[in-house]
């Protein structure tokens, strides 16, 4: 099968620490294809709006579709590239951040062969559009690199927190900047923070000017996650709207992997299934406040928590029920099955 994976943001500075890249990079182990990059801001001096991505590739996607089967478009939130109105073969576009309340256009995403969401509030909204070509996917991580290191919880309490911002706007709506300060008031709290190459010393100072050097760690580069949980109790992952971290953040699939509870903001669609299960807390605001009475539920809960994150962490979200659900979408796409 021969696919072409289209991302829509620039080319990561550690693309292996970016969670897109990682799940494409398993689809093509197993399916076949490549992968391009449709924004063009890594080179013009001038910002190219997202209604223009990909037509400065355009010439060179439609020599391509010769031998493609299909497109396989990821972005965060439903929007509608032009660029695929001018694709000749069948498009798949999986939207990993998750739909908020604002309807997308509907026309658009129905004349694709297929739509892909990770959980089911998003799935609902979208049929309740009169989306009638959407299919759920969850995500998955490999769970056998991931092993379960007790930490017995004492006078701290320490957390790491994953999805870094690619923005200085997003110290705030990815909750780093309520983190900080809620760690100022909590000094048993410790945060351990993996960045991805971007705005670091921005962090750094805003950890400086806190006076949180002996409560906060930036990691900027890549580490072995695992070996960090075991030095952890929880993870934590913070949006104030969905569409900025992904529905099912993978530091938050590592962690139940690894069988340490979570904590996430009630924006991120992954909040109703730690509600279900019980295997963390839920952040209500991304607030200061919020925050320090979710981290205070978690230490009050901690051990049923922890026992719950160890259930459903290695059974739940594994790479190879992901592989299986994207297959049956793309035979789905491709209307037989002797092509994969």
């Amino acid at each position: 099968m021969n696919i072409l994976y289209h991302l829509t943001f620039l080319p990561p500075k550690m693309p292996e620490c970016v969670a897109e890249v990682q799940e494409i990079s398993t689809l093509r182990s197993h399916f076949g294809g490549d992968w391009i990059y449709l924004n063009p801001n890594q080179y013009l001096p001038v910002y190219v709006p997202r209604l223009l991505f990909g037509f400065h590739k355009l010439k060179e996607l439609r020599k391509r579709e010769a031998n493609l089967d299909l497109h396989h478009v990821y972005n965060p939130d439903p929007f509608a590239f032009p660029v695929l109105h001018y694709l000749r073969r069948p498009g798949v576009y999986s939207i990993s951040g998750g739909v908020g309340n604002k309807r997308p256009n509907i026309r658009f995403f129905n004349s694709l062969a297929a739509v892909v969401v990770r959980d089911e509030r998003s799935l609902k909204r979208l049929e309740a559009w009169g989306l009638d070509n959407v299919f759920l996917v969850r995500a998955g991580v490999n769970t056998t690199r991931f092993t379960f290191s007790p930490l017995p919880l004492q006078s701290e309490l320490k957390l790491m927190v994953g999805s870094a911002p690619w923005t200085r706007a997003q110290f705030r709506t990815k909750g780093v900047d309520a983190l900080l300060a809620a760690a100022q008031q909590a000094p048993q709290l410790r945060m351990i923070f993996l960045w991805r190459g971007v705005l670091a010393d921005e962090m750094r100072q805003c950890i400086r000017q806190m006076n949180l050097a002996e409560q906060v760690i930036v990691l900027d580069r890549q580490v072995d996650v695992n070996e960090i949980l075991a030095g952890v109790h929880a993870t934590i992952n913070l949006a104030t709207t969905p569409g900025i971290v992904h529905s099912y953040p993978h530091s938050l699939l590592d962690s139940l992997a690894a069988g340490k509870p979570v904590l996430v903001s009630r924006a991120i669609p992954m909040a109703d299934y730690v509600e279900q299960t019980g295997c963390g807390k839920v952040v209500e605001n991304v607030t200061p406040t919020d925050i320090l009475t979710a981290i205070e539920s978690l230490a009050g809960e901690y051990e049923e928590l922890q026992k719950v994150a160890r259930q459903v962490g290695q059974k739940d979200f594994s790479q190879q029920q992901m592989i299986a659900s994207y297959g049956r979408v793309y035979e789905r796409v491709l209307g037989s099955t002797d092509r994969a």
